[in-house]
């Protein structure tokens, strides 16, 4: 069962026996869920001022353009697009890029192997960082509809846009080195290249308005954002290279430790969202990057051209077979790695993490469950969205090759973000309606007055609801009947009252009390039905935290140094 496991001796009295500890634990479940589900100022009480009064500037433009992103969606959708889009997507993951990465490093192309791993891991981590900061949502569904092969995708903020942040920054870093690749590379191959480049990154961005997975700011402030992080890395990549390798001794350190940092200050969410478990995991590619590359240009195996810690390699002197084992035998390496790592971190950690608890220190995330509160982790727990567990390899070739019977089309909310997103807009209608209705009443009184005026001028009377048509003898133009104006408001999807009938016209000194309870009464209605859409987020454990930047170090330091020595010791290895 996947669930908290609390210590019997944590638990009240009544918990005591086995049924009431599993009543507890979900009682725990769902109070993660459920706090502060009937308040619309949830991100005023979880967010600090100064992220609340942002995120305030900002989400009126989102909500604004989701209109404007359903009628691109609307215009353009077709069955041959959805498969085309769902599965290009793919090509802007986390797990495409963590798998295609190391086939660089294995066959000799250092120098832009760590150049995609700077641009990739920080335009991840700086994009997560700015999710969690401002706590934007997706443009809202209905009216669009998300189509997608990852379920953990729409579980995320929407600003900015990961994938446009990576697939922006690898079209701007691949053009840079096509354009100072001089004469290695011939001019109508590199003209190729840079439009591929620019197809895919052109492909990525429409792709996720498309989906109704992002809005237009969220793909132009995350295209900035990568095209700022490829930037970066043209102008200083080189001298950042010269410090780790000619630097001092402590230089890989010193990155160990800024990445550290940068994990440690990672902005709480308001909501359980994944974007800091991709962090840590970059976070760790980082590391292991560093660190195995400053090792691996100490040791006699490596090359120092064109950069320090290059795996030798010469296709024409190797053949194609020798290359073809080297990422067979790596990727089954790396996956091992993981599959072993992974629960044998998850089994011994909790312990270790118990006795720090004892002197203070734990994981300032609310959303992880401290060591001291469960006995054990459950087998099998699904703790990675950037690598799937071997079991899964054979699903995902699957849906790669049909495509049509694994993409989802997902209509209604999807994530807590989404939740409270559409009970603001359920509200926001709400409150226009009352608003309407005010004032249609008070037109209603003022027309009536001015009617008994009038006959009373006039010597006529106003018999039951009979209705009085003014002479046409120079007086004004009559106002608006109440069916048209009724008429106009319903037009904008408002339901009011019949402003005629007695019983809407309630005293003055009841009307306010009345109406708050019943917009309480609704709001609660609308969270419990809302809420009830969403699939429960599953308890996430502190030890997951460690465990994923361990086991994504290891990852890249078996990418760029592991496997290389691997390599040489079993006769893969470059030999002049």
């Amino acid at each position: 069962m996947e669930a908290i496991i609390i210590k019997k001796d944590q638990l009240p009295v009544h918990a005591a026996s086995e049924q009431d500890t599993n009543a507890a634990i979900e009682t725990t479940k769902a109070t993660r869920l459920d706090a502060g589900l009937r308040s619309l100022d949830h991100y005023k009480n979880k967010l600090p001022a100064w992220q609340y009064a942002t995120r305030q500037k900002l989400i009126p433009l989102i909500r604004w353009e989701t209109s404007y992103v359903a009628k691109l969606q609307n215009a353009m959708r077709c069955s041959f697009l959805d498969s085309y889009f769902s599965i290009t997507a793919n090509l802007g993951t986390h797990t495409f890029f963590m798998i295609f990465l190391p086939i660089l490093f294995w066959c000799g192309y250092t120098n832009i192997g760590r150049g995609m791993v700077h641009i990739l891991a920080s335009g991840v981590f700086f994009s997560g960082f700015v999710k969690d900061m401002l706590c934007l949502p997706r443009p809202l569904s209905p009216p669009l509809s998300r189509i997608s092969m990852s379920r953990s995708a729409s579980l995320e903020y929407g600003f900015p846009s990961t994938h446009s942040t990576n697939a922006v920054s690898v079209a701007v870093y691949a053009v840079f080195l096509l354009r100072t690749a001089g004469a290695d590379i011939g001019p109508t191959l590199r003209f190729s290249l840079e439009v591929l480049s620019y197809c895919y990154a052109s492909s990525i961005i429409l792709g996720r308005l498309y989906c109704g997975m992002h809005g237009f700011f969220d793909v132009v402030i995350g295209s900035i954002l990568g095209a700022l992080l490829a930037m970066i890395q043209c102008l200083y990549g080189d001298a950042f290279d010269d410090f780790l390798f000619q630097g001092p001794p402590l230089a890989p350190v010193i990155v160990v430790l800024i990445v550290c940092v940068l994990v440690r200050i990672h902005p709480e969410p308001a909501d359980d969202c994944p974007c800091f478990d991709d962090s840590v995991a970059f976070a760790g590619v980082i590391i292991g990057v560093e660190v195995g590359n400053w090792h691996y240009a100490r040791t006699d195996f490596s090359w120092d051209q064109p950069v320090p810690a290059t795996v030798p390699f010469k296709l024409h002197a190797l053949g194609w077979l020798n290359p073809v084992a080297r990422i067979v035998l790596g990727v089954m390496v790396v996956f091992a790695w993981r599959e072993i790592m992974k629960p044998t971190l998850l089994k011994y950690l909790p312990p270790l993490f118990r006795v720090v608890e004892t002197f203070g220190l734990t994981l300032p995330r609310k959303f992880f469950v401290q060591a001291s509160m469960y006995t054990r982790i459950p087998k099998n727990l699904k703790t990675d969205n950037v690598i799937p567990p071997v079991s899964e390899i054979p699903m995902l070739i699957r849906s790669l090759r049909h495509p049509r019977k694994h993409r989802s089309v997902s209509i209604g909310p999807q994530s807590e973000a989404d939740a409270y997103e559409a009970l603001a807009l359920r509200d926001r209608k709400r409150r226009e309606s009352h608003s309407s209705a005010s004032r249609l009443r008070h037109f209603s009184r003022n027309q009536a007055s001015r009617d008994t005026a009038d006959c009373a001028f006039s010597g006529e009377t106003i018999l039951g609801n009979s209705s009085w048509m003014p002479r046409s003898t120079g007086l004004p133009t009559p106002a608006p009947s109440h069916t048209d104006l009724r008429e106009e408001l319903l037009s904008t999807d408002v339901i009011i009252d019949d402003p005629l009938s007695p019983s809407t016209l309630p005293s003055a000194s009841s009307t306010p009390n009345r109406r708050l309870s019943e917009d309480r009464r609704e709001q609660e209605e609308d969270a419990k039905e809302i809420f009830s859409m969403l699939e429960k987020p599953r308890v996430r454990y502190d030890v997951e935290v460690i465990t994923k930047l361990i086991v994504y170090t290891g990852i890249a330091w078996l990418a760029v140094e592991g496997n290389p020595l691997l390599f040489e010791l079993i006769g893969l290895g470059f030999k002049p």
